[in-house]
């Protein structure tokens, strides 16, 4: 499955950002889609996730609250609310679909290429 994100760009402390990642195929409910991102120099950082079944999500600490995953299953599509952006969420977001439950990287079977976002003070 290929998968394709946008919606990434530059704001300013405070502000937000939808991001949107398409899929070429049909996502089943036993797959998971998560968010990553990543900086220069440092290893991809779990966003957030979701279960494409039931809908539960699962975000990490610095994001809880901000950002919002969510799902269109028709369009098979996921999205990434990112809402009272910080200069330290700056990174490279990546969406990612896999058949586990998992916070790391090294379950999720097919990414996309990547956005930019970028937050200024």
């Amino acid at each position: 499955v290929q998968l394709t994100e946008s919606g990434g760009g530059s704001v300013q402390t405070g502000g937000s950002l939808r991001l949107s990642c398409a899929a070429s195929e049909r996502i089943y409910s036993s797959n998971f889609m998560a968010w990553f991102r990543q900086v220069p120099g440092k290893e991809r950082e779990f966003v957030a996730r979701i279960a494409w079944g039931f809908g539960h999500t699962r975000y990490a600490d610095s994001v809880k609250g901000r950002f919002t995953i969510s799902k269109d299953g028709p369009a098979n599509t996921v999205y990434l609310q990112m809402n009272n952006l910080k200069p330290e969420d700056t990174a490279v977001y990546s969406c990612a679909i896999g058949r586990q439950s998992s916070n790391s990287a090294r379950d999720y079977d097919s990414w996309g290429q990547g956005t930019q976002v970028t937050v200024s003070s």
